[in-house]
């Protein structure tokens, strides 16, 4: 990594008065979870004949739960065994320093709160919450994890609906009051750093636009092209070289 490049990365972070962070599925690679668009993604592979975007989609959940339930369980219910990587835990330190004021997230895999984040935002939601899709009522992920494992579909204790994680499905609409937190946050903040994360899908890619839009500046951190490079300030291809300099900085702090 280029000195020049960090050096004026960390003067975009001193002079930022508002720093807020985007993640993506590729912090979490280091932790040992597979991303999603890469040749051996998640996406990259079938269920009994359907591709995972069918298997995860609101419509055949509505249908049969059963399909849902029986690719989860070895994929979205065993990420309580995975550890927060490098890039989590610097995130983590860089708000106890007080140089980041939320960090907005993609993934469902709880490893930035596990990393000890606390203004944590997960946009598409998390395994960690579930909800009856006939009268809303809430079970934590260690009540319905027993019953997933064991190779059943989940149901309500009330009313004997079907249980849903609190994630969002394709044909499913993002929690609106966090996604007008997210736009407010970004469009107001000095610096918006993106990592781990291609900035395609919609409508969370915009975020890093409505800062750059109002005059804030745009770190991006991530392996492939992403759409906004020519926008960036400063543009990083390592995220594991990033992070262990970050460390270094704030541990010198």
């Amino acid at each position: 990594m280029s000195d020049k490049k960090f050096d004026k990365f960390i003067s975009l972070l001193e002079r930022s008065k508002s720093t807020v962070a985007l993640t993506g599925a590729g912090v979490s690679t280091f932790s040992g979870i597979p991303d999603f668009r890469s040749s051996d993604g998640i996406y990259s592979k079938q269920y009994k004949h359907l591709s995972v975007e069918e298997v995860i989609s609101l419509p055949l959940f509505k249908r049969n739960p059963e399909i849902f339930y029986s690719w989860a369980k070895d994929e979205w219910y065993d990420l309580t065994e995975f550890e927060p990587s490098i890039v989590h835990i610097a995130l983590a330190k860089l708000e106890a320093a007080g140089k980041l004021d939320g960090l907005y997230t993609q993934n469902i895999d709880m490893l930035h709160t596990k990393a000890g984040s606390k203004e944590v935002y997960e946009l598409h939601g998390s395994v960690a919450r579930h909800y009856c899709t006939s009268c809303n009522a809430s079970y934590p992920f260690d009540e319905v994890y027993t019953t997933v494992k064991s190779g059943s579909v989940p149901i309500c204790k009330r009313c004997r609906g079907v249980i849903k994680p609190d994630i969002v499905f394709y044909g499913e609409n993002l929690n609106n009051s966090l996604l007008t937190r997210a736009y407010n946050a970004f469009a107001t903040a000095d610096l918006a750093i993106s990592l781990g994360t291609s900035l395609i899908v919609q409508p969370v890619a915009s975020l890093v636009y409505t800062t750059i839009s109002r005059g804030g500046e745009l770190v991006i951190v991530n392996r492939q092209s992403t759409p906004y490079d020519r926008n960036a300030a400063v543009r990083f291809d390592d995220l594991k070289e990033f992070s262990e300099a970050l460390l270094v900085y704030l541990e010198a702090r």
